[in-house]
């Protein structure tokens, strides 16, 4: 072999460490959606934490409902969201491959129906013939719908607005609506001029259960086991914060300032939001109680029966046999936190 030959195959082989290498970092791109409730783990979207720790790329993308972001995993153009377990039911009936690998929280007081002072409500008796919203196929409303059904009422007897929570808060304040059930920040404004009337905990024992979780689109998941793992610790550790350290939470704290630069609204209100979270730890989610149980496991069964209401409700077609392929407990086993 000539001299030229070496010095041209050595070109080539540095060229295809440097396609390898350049495959590799294209690979380690991901692109997540959130939404704007309170999350402890939000402070590492804000400081670039997840992006550390799993040595990922991330591109973090703000989305007003779950609806948005199943529709944007769909797509292609979003691997990992944050929703709710209604537009979640949904999306695995129409068929869309996602798994949750974390729930944030439970039916807690965080998310809420408020009811507008002057509108006339002053119990639960008093919701025929008035005008309700919540974003659309959130868990809001399955939650609203499910109030609904549960006093007696149907859709005639009771106006309900499937619109985006932006604009459930500029149609409150103008005296349009006489209710939302919504989620922070929407949920403190409407206080503002308003009262909760019923919380998600409450609907939750009337036997509607909600959960909000992280899901990943399920090539995603099966491709990327070790980033879903680090995400999921570095969840853990804001909530292990949170947990043991409220003095690190408060209005004045950098965490809860962090929060409000991100997410909209002031430091109070995020730090009240806070507190307002219904949270489960890595144990407790990844046993059989949760998301460790297959087809007998709560997210699932949840899933299972939101579906069914779904589709009593004519919002979806079909309901499937199981639920149990759209959860996954593998990023908590383990957890120490």
């Amino acid at each position: 072999m000539n001299i030229k030959t070496i010095l041209t195959a050595a070109v080539f082989g540095i060229g295809s460490v440097v396609a390898a290498v350049s495959a590799q970092a294209a690979d380690k791109k991901v692109v997540v959606a959130y939404q704007t409730d309170a999350l402890p783990s939000s402070v590492a979207i804000a400081n670039g934490e997840f992006s550390k720790e799993t040595g990922y790329e991330i591109d973090f993308r703000k989305f007003n409902s779950g609806a948005e972001i199943f529709a944007a995993i769909a797509s292609g153009d979003v691997q990992v969201g944050y929703v709710g377990s209604s537009p979640f039911a949904a999306a695995t009936s129409r068929g869309l491959a996602v798994k949750a690998f974390y729930l944030s929280s439970i039916s807690g007081i965080d998310e809420a129906l408020v009811v507008r002072n002057g509108s006339g409500i002053d119990s639960l008796s008093d919701l025929k013939g008035k005008k309700l919203a919540a974003a659309p196929v959130s868990t809001d409303h399955y939650q609203l719908l499910a109030l609904i059904k549960s006093l007696g009422l149907t859709e005639r007897d009771v106006q309900v607005f499937a619109i985006s929570q932006p604009e459930i808060v500029a149609a409150f304040n103008r005296g349009d609506l006489d209710g939302g059930f919504v989620w922070d920040p929407a949920l403190s404004e409407l206080k503002k001029g308003g009262k909760v009337l019923v919380t998600s905990k409450e609907v939750a024992e009337k036997g509607a259960p909600t959960f909000s979780a992280w899901v990943a689109a399920s090539k995603f998941s099966n491709d990327n086991p070790e980033f879903l793992k680090k995400f999921a610790g570095v969840i853990n550790r804001y909530y292990a914060s949170f947990a043991k350290d409220k003095a690190a939470w408060n209005a004045d704290s950098a965490n809860a300032k962090q929060l409000a630069k991100l997410l909209g609204g002031t430091a109070e209100q995020q730090a009240s939001a806070l507190n307002n979270l219904n949270l489960l730890t890595p144990q407790v989610q990844a046993s059989a109680e949760w998301l460790g149980g297959g087809e007998k496991s709560g997210a699932a069964k949840i899933l299972k029966d939101t579906a069914q209401f779904l589709k009593d409700q004519g919002k979806v077609t079909e309901v499937l046999p199981s639920y149990a392929e759209f959860v996954t407990a593998d990023a908590l086993v383990g957890a120490s936190n």
